[in-house]
């Protein structure tokens, strides 16, 4: 038996997972650069051993020093006993089960999927898979008003997106709106409880769903609850809605509770153990819901809070409403928070850092890229993944523009770096997930982090790249246009490290697309293998261009070009 080989598997998410009724998904990990093949056999876990049905699995790619294979079971009882044989081409084998390798199957033990309830993760929002989302920062959008936004939706419907996101629009004494006063009221700067059904009902009008942010991590020093507090201190029936260290409470020179980052003063903590604050919260973004008809939630500071409150949270808000969408900002790994039972999907900051690396800064190659990618993916189920906001930027980050501006290879950075953007763009249109634009990233717009990533967006057209908004139109329909690009698997084709040039495959059953990065200032022509074999010729989606499908792929591409071959 092999010594060395690594192998990794548990039967629990995002390793094992249902991805339909009687459906399992399992996901294991091999020792990458041992060109291993693993075989899945697998029974109902009552059957006498020796009755289990073998599968090939499918080796999806490697993740750096890890290979992911992954196969999905079939079981008209919901009920899996299953065990892996894992072997090279010299012949050599183990087998792998929860007791560990070993070449005597008995000994390896099997993993045992008890049941498969009807999953919560199964339970997405109707419209989430369709959705390209767009974020407003409402303080700089039009006149900084809902009215504004809402004057604003056929550009937008233009634009082609069907989704927005917007920040806090609560009442609160900052420009950011994140230290809430109100839960229940409008800022006025930006209207009122009318204004938000009337831009929810003109959304919902053009096809347009909408999203609120929510900040129940924290709430601002004038929330009522922590007024009070302050003012009668440890006598204040609210007392236990926060985390007060020391009585009477105060803010300077240090605050002596618990708050939002470090020692912001205007931003204490919320206790979101005690009951009633939790219950407080719950009907805050029930009532929004039933008022304005909003679409989802995006909830700030997720990995913050109980997961105790967000699975009620979750459970009480989607049976009144099952079909709201609900986001966690979380701006690390975000596993633990997407097994089904708290949030739909977050916002992928881990997955901007590959495509700012790979795209703005040129840090890394088309390898590191491909393998970051698989092993983002593989941290999640399928249902995750496919609710995940897949961004470039954010009211937190710089903008992508200026990150392309500011890296890149070569003298002419500056010179190149709108070519980059496009091509980023490119790779979020067609990636796995829902695409997030971040308002004015679609015409040019620059600007370094906060608070210069959130100046007011600019409507005259002698200030915008129009060559850009219509690229982002041409690929937004695009990706409307195509199931497969909503719907389909992602797998890597081919990456060319030397060209710094890489190929994905999207893909529903037969029905595949293949795409294509040049994320270089050279052309190229490339002799690639086929990914289809059922077409004589492929025809590029965005140009025209046809080529000819035979046992060798051979397609141009321009500098920084891409192609979306189907």
């Amino acid at each position: 038996m092999p010594q060395s080989w690594f192998i990794y598997h548990t039967s629990e998410d995002p390793f094992a997972y249902p991805v339909g009724t009687g459906t399992l998904k399992l996901r294991l990990f091999t020792q990458a650069g041992q060109q291993l093949s693993c075989t899945v056999i697998h029974s109902d876990r009552y059957d006498s051993p020796g009755q289990e049905v073998p599968l090939q699995m499918e080796r999806i790619g490697s993740a750096g020093i890890y290979d992911i294979h992954e196969a999905i079971i079939h079981t008209s009882t919901r009920r899996c006993r299953y065990l892996f044989h894992i072997a090279n081409a010299a012949g050599q084998y183990v087998w792998y089960g929860e007791r560990g390798a070993s070449e005597n199957r008995e000994r390896a033990g099997s993993f045992q999927y008890a049941y498969l309830h009807r999953s919560e993760a199964l339970k997405l929002p109707s419209w989430s898979k369709d959705a390209v989302t767009y974020q407003i920062y409402p303080n700089s959008y039009n006149g900084g008003t809902l009215k504004g936004i809402s004057d604003k939706i056929p550009y937008l419907q233009q634009l082609g997106v069907n989704t927005i996101y917007m920040t806090p629009v609560f009442e609160s004494p900052s420009e950011h709106k994140y230290n809430t006063s109100d839960y229940y009221k409008i800022d006025p700067a930006f209207g009122d409880t009318d204004g938000l059904k009337a831009l929810v009902s003109e959304a919902h009008r053009h096809g347009i769903k909408v999203i609120l942010d929510a900040v129940f991590n924290h709430s601002g020093d004038q929330f009522f609850a922590f007024k009070d507090v302050m003012e009668k201190g440890e006598q204040s029936l609210y007392k236990d809605w926060f985390f007060i260290r020391s009585y009477p409470v105060v803010q300077t020179p240090a605050p002596n509770y618990e708050t939002f980052a470090k020692a912001e003063a205007h931003m204490p903590k919320l206790n979101m153990d005690h009951p009633e604050t939790a219950d407080y919260m719950i009907n805050v973004a029930k009532y929004w819901i039933r008022e304005t008809e909003i679409d989802g939630w995006r909830l700030d500071v997720a990995n913050e809070v109980n997961p105790a409150f967000w699975s009620r949270f979750r459970q009480e808000l989607k049976s009144e409403y099952p079909e709201i969408l609900l986001i966690g900002e979380i701006m690390h790994a975000s596993g633990p928070w997407l097994r089904g039972d708290q949030f739909d999907g977050g916002m992928n900051y881990v997955l901007r850092d590959a495509v700012l690396e790979f795209f703005a800064e040129q840090t890394t190659g088309p390898d590191r890229f491909m393998e970051q990618l698989l092993h983002q993916e593989a941290l999640y189920n399928d249902q995750a993944n496919s609710a995940m906001f897949q961004l470039l930027g954010s009211h937190d980050t710089l903008r992508f523009l200026t990150a392309c501006k500011e890296g890149g290879r070569g003298w002419d950075r500056v010179g190149t770096a709108i070519q980059r953007m496009r091509l980023a763009v490119f790779f979020q249109m067609t990636y796995i997930g829902i695409p997030m634009i971040y308002y004015g990233d679609e015409v040019g717009m620059e600007g370094a982090t906060d608070p210069h990533c959130r100046k007011a967006m600019v409507w005259q057209e002698q200030t915008q790249d129009t060559a850009l908004l219509k690229w982002y139109q041409e690929l937004i329909f695009l990706r409307k246009s195509c199931d497969i690009l909503r719907r389909g698997t992602f797998r890597p084709w081919f990456t060319d490290e030397v060209r710094n040039v890489l190929g994905y495959i999207r893909g529903v059953g037969q029905e595949k697309i293949g795409l294509i990065i040049n994320n270089s200032p050279n052309a190229f022509e490339l002799e690639l293998s086929a990914y289809r074999s059922d077409k004589n010729v492929l025809t590029d989606l965005l140009s025209g261009a046809t080529f000819k499908n035979t046992n060798k792929l051979t397609v141009s591409i321009e500098p920084f070009g891409c192609l979306m071959l189907y």
